[in-house]
């Protein structure tokens, strides 16, 4: 088991250690963190009660919104989690 999560983890960096890649492979590289968030994220945000919901009354999802936009503007992690708390917190207090 340790050469199974070892090996997939060492080879590249042992493999591509000694080289330059092209711009466009670490431009593209970048993506795979938010790809990868992305991923995970967006179930939980739109699957509840294994079932697609898209509604007004689905809090995560449209808490996710304000989120977003605080992420994508200021860039800090930190301000994107207090927004998301703070909106969920004042809907549920708002809202009963």
């Amino acid at each position: 088991m340790a050469a199974v999560t070892y090996l997939p983890r060492s080879l590249p960096v042992w493999l591509l250690s000694s080289r330059q890649l092209p711009p466009l492979v670490i431009a593209w590289l970048r993506f795979v963190p938010v790809a990868v968030l992305a991923a995970m994220l967006l179930p939980s945000l739109v699957v509840q009660n294994e079932q697609l919901d898209l509604g007004f009354n689905n809090l995560f999802l449209w808490a996710s919104i304000p989120t977003f936009l605080t992420a994508w503007k200021t860039r800090s992690l930190f301000g994107s989690v207090i927004v998301g708390m703070l909106v969920v917190a004042m809907v549920r207090y708002l809202g009963g």
